[in-house]
This record gives structure tokens, C-alpha cells and sequence, in this order.
């Protein structure tokens, strides 16, 4: 640990040095192997510029090194300057015709030109001058994939998953083809032969375990997680998606063993702790809850679903004033999540504030107005304030966007013949037994008193089969 640390370090050292160098104009010496940490830092973090003011820093100092112009024909490409890196790569392939790193360059930049047919026939060219290399697979792959040619892009996925089990991209695009044609199940045996010719990698075992997973099989992929984590014990992912699949099937106990094992092999952070709190909430232990909950906005306080959790939690304990402190502080964190404004809109009106609860169902509306429950929990509101009109205009509003829902039909019923609207609540009813004839049970769950209109009955009955 301490050596990962002490590697870390020197890591975080070398990328400060550089950016002193850019701040202060100065010109510092670096290794190229140095460099060539720096660029790879900057772009996987997407930070192209800083990648290419590195690549060109290094190019005054190594001018002849073909691999720095090769990165940064390639950063150009990912920048957009699709003619700068054309011209930059082909400059590389006067000198080194036959290098594997230039076709593969061409490629990659054909690719995102959108020139498909082109691109594979670099990458392959690519092939012609290297050996075995999984990133060519790969890249081939991508551009079928992205060409719409989804049964080819999983035929060089495999390929590149068979040369390296590693390759977590290769897995992820792979299953994703795999999902999309509905064929996981046909290509399971792929998978399978990984862990029967070599039962003690713990990668084939993951992998067998994320195909699992895909496929719904859950007990299945956590005996495969199980295995991963027994070959590697500080396998982090693998407890992870572990853990994951048994809350999905509702061993939060096990969950909770899993996630503890993520923390007791790497570093405690603000997720696990928020997931091994919102386990404890769903098996009702709510001060153990709240206790992660808490572990976990004490790390990150920007966690919002720890501060949604502890409010969730003392909304179910009937501590709504409390919850709404909590709730308000999760929208203020994360202003799109629909569930959080419902939350708040409940806890608001079980304090009275009715105008806050208003507007924090009219957002959640906004965020997800498929969602009929939002409505009907929203007009209730203005109905028990008498407030009939703005009540059935939110169920009319709503059945605009959900014209099969026969729920909102009903609950349009409802609030007309509050409104003595006799006419317009039948024309609505009739809508709704058409829709869901059974549903018409809500209508004197809401309004028990109306079963004993006679009207009423005898148009539902019309429609009894």
C-alpha cells in the first residue's frame, strides 16, 4: 500500500511540475517516459489541450520521436482537427511507411470522420505490419459498431477480448453488441471456455460473471464474482458488482459483506459508505443508516443521495421537518432527479408549507412527465384545498401526455362531479372503462360515497362484461 502510495505521489509530483512549467513559460527537462505519463494523464481525463500543449512540449525537446507525433496526430483527431492530424500522420508515414501506430492513426482519424469502409481498411493494414495487437481489434470493432454493423463489431470484440481478457473496454462494447442483438445467450459459451481452459483466472471469472449479470442470471454471476474474489482477494470491482447484484435480488445482509470487503481491501469513499447505508435502510435498521449515510456526506458532502437517504429515512420515521432539511439539500445538489422532489413535495405538505409542495411536484413534472403518479399525488393536494378547476386541469394536463393511462381518466371523473360537472365526468368515466374496465375500483377508493350513486352504477355496468 505504501508503495502504491509513494508511486502516486511521484505521479501527482510529476503532473504539478509540468503545469508549473506551463504557468511560468519556463521550459523544464523531462524523460520522454515522463511525457509520456503526462499525456496519457491528460487524455484519459479528456483535458486535450493540456495533452497537446504536453505533446508539443515534448517535441522541443525530442524532435525526432515519431511515437510523440503519432499522440499527437492521434489528440488532434479526438480534438476535431481531423485535416491537421491527416497531415501530421502522413508526414510520420514518409519516414516509417510500415509502422503499425501509423495506419492504426489513419484509422482512428477515419473513424471519427465517419469514413467507415476507409478506416477498417487502415486498421487491417494495421494488422498486416504488427502482430496480434488487441487495440486494432478494438478499433475495428468500434468503427463497425459505429457504422451500424453490430453482428461484425462483436466479431472483432471477441477478437480482442481473446488476445487480452484485460481489455475492459472490449468487454463492456462487446456485451453492449451482445445486448442489443439479443445474443448474449447464443455467445455464453465464448465466455465459459475462458474459465474452462484456465480456472484460476479471476478475470475470466469476472467476465463470466458480468455476461451473467446481463442476462439476468444473478445467483449465477455472484458465484462467478465469488470465484474472482477468492483467486484475487483485493479484487475491488468484483466485490462491487457483487454487491450489486445481491441488493438486486434482495440480500442486503450479503450486499452489505460485500461492500464492507471493497473498503476492507482498498480506501473507504463516500459511495460505498452510501450503499451500505441505503442497505441497512431497506432492512429497517435506521440507525445503522443513517450512521453510513453520515460516514458518507462526511466524506463527500456533495453526496447527494446520502443527504436524500438520511431525509428518506426520517420521513419513514415521521420526522418531517427534519426531512425536509434533507431533502432540500439533495435538490440542491442534484436539481434532475424526480424522486427527490416528490420526496420533498410529500414531506412539504405533512408540514403544511402547501405552496412549497405545489412547486416541488410541478418540477418533478418537468423532470419525468411520463410518470402519472406525480400528477395524481399533485391535484390531490389542490383538492383537499377545494381548489377543484386547478385539480382536473392537472389531470387533464397529464392525460395529454398519457392518453392510455385509465387512472388519470378516472381521478378526471372524480374531480368533475366535485365540480358538479356531471356531463364532462361521464364522457371521462367512459373513457376509463374502456381503458381498464377493473381500475373503475379506484374511483370509490378515492370517493366512497359515490358508489351509492345510481347514475354511476348503472354506466359502469354497461360496461361489465
Amino acid at each position: 500500500m505504501k508503495e502504491n502510495f509513494d508511486e502516486h505521489s511521484e505521479e501527482l509530483e510529476l503532473i504539478q511540475r509540468f503545469e508549473r512549467m506551463l504557468g511560468s513559460n519556463e521550459t523544464a527537462f523531462f524523460d520522454l517516459t515522463d511525457f509520456e505519463y503526462i499525456i496519457d494523464h491528460y487524455t484519459a481525463n479528456f483535458e486535450y489541450k493540456k495533452a497537446l500543449a504536453a505533446c508539443d512540449s515534448a517535441l522541443v525537446q525530442y524532435p525526432f520521436s515519431t511515437d510523440l507525433q503519432i499522440d499527437k496526430a492521434q489528440l488532434l483527431a479526438m480534438s476535431g482537427d481531423f485535416d491537421g492530424a491527416l497531415e501530421l500522420i502522413n508526414k510520420v508515414a514518409e519516414v516509417e511507411p510500415e509502422n503499425a501506430d501509423v495506419q492504426l492513426t489513419r484509422g482512428i482519424v477515419y473513424t471519427q470522420r465517419g469514413e467507415f469502409r476507409d478506416a477498417i481498411d487502415y486498421f487491417k493494414k494495421a494488422l498486416a505490419y504488427a502482430d496480434d495487437r488487441d487495440d486494432i481489434y478494438f478499433n475495428i470493432g468500434l468503427a463497425y459498431q459505429t457504422w451500424g454493423k453490430v453482428a461484425s463489431a462483436i466479431k472483432y470484440y471477441k477478437k480482442c477480448v481473446e488476445l487480452n481478457l484485460e481489455n475492459e473496454a472490449a468487454m463492456q462494447e462487446v456485451l453492449y453488441c451482445m445486448d442489443v442483438t439479443n445474443s448474449i445467450n447464443e455467445h455464453l459459451p465464448f465466455f465459459q471456455k475462458f474459465v474452462d481452459d484456465d480456472p484460476y483466472s479471476y478475470v475470466a471469472w469476472f467476465n463470466l460473471g458480468n455476461v451473467y449479470n446481463k442476462l439476468g442470471a444473478y445467483d449465477k454471476a455472484i458465484a462467478a464474482y465469488d470465484y474472482a474474489t477468492i483467486i484475487r482477494p483485493d479484487f475491488i470491482t468484483a466485490y462491487n458488482n457483487m454487491a450489486n447484484a445481491l441488493v438486486y435480488l434482495g440480500e442486503y445482509s450479503k450486499a452489505i459483506e460485500a461492500f464492507n470487503a471493497m473498503i476492507e481491501h482498498g480506501q473507504p469513499n463516500a459511495e460505498i459508505y452510501c450503499n451500505i447505508g441505503e442497505c441497512y435502510e431497506k432492512l429497517q435498521q435506521w440507525d445503522l443508516s443513517r450512521r453510513y449515510y453520515q460516514k458518507s456526506v462526511d466524506l463527500d458532502p456533495e453526496m447527494d443521495e446520502a443527504w436524500f437517504g438520511i431525509g428518506v429515512i426520517l420521513d419513514s420515521q415521521g420526522n418531517w421537518y427534519e426531512a425536509v432539511h434533507f431533502f432540500k439539500k439533495a435538490v440542491e445538489l442534484y436539481d434532475d432527479s424526480a424522486d427527490y422532489w416528490v420526496a420533498l413535495a410529500a414531506a412539504e405538505y405533512h408540514v403544511g408549507h402547501v405552496v412549497s409542495a405545489l412547486e416541488s411536484y410541478e418540477r418533478a413534472s418537468e423532470i419525468r412527465p411520463d410518470d402519472k403518479n406525480i400528477y395524481l399525488n399533485w391535484s390531490v393536494i389542490l383538492y383537499e384545498q377545494g381548489n377543484f378547476e386547478e385539480a382536473t386541469d392537472i389531470i387533464l394536463n397529464a392525460i395529454e401526455l398519457q392518453p392510455r393511462e385509465a387512472e388519470l381518466f378516472y381521478r378526471a371523473c372524480a374531480y368533475m362531479l366535485s365540480a358538479g360537472k356531471y356531463r364532462e365526468a361521464y364522457n371521462y368515466l367512459e373513457n376509463a372503462l374502456i381503458l381498464d374496465f377493473d381500475k373503475h375500483k379506484l374511483l370509490f377508493e378515492f370517493f366512497p360515497e359515490l358508489e351509492s350513486q345510481r347514475a354511476l352504477a348503472r354506466l359502469i355496468d354497461q360496461y361489465r362484461k
